[in-house]
């Protein structure tokens, strides 16, 4: 008997050549991978900055 060309829509027809069963993978964090790193470069920062203005306000600069 041959396979009907039309599926039922809750059924993935066959594919052809693929051997892997299907897996989750894992999303690619990229340089969002840990934001605490670029929170804290962003907090040194500021504490940089504001530190030059204070120092600025007693006559250190």
């Amino acid at each position: 008997m041959a396979i009907p060309l039309i599926n039922p829509p809750e059924e993935t027809p066959p594919a052809e050549g693929s051997i892997s069963e299907a897996h989750q993978e894992r999303a690619d964090g990229g340089v969002w991978e840990h934001p605490g790193v670029w929170v804290g470069l962003i907090l040194l920062q500021s504490a940089v900055v504001a530190a030059f203005f204070i120092a600025r306000t007693f006559g250190y600069g």
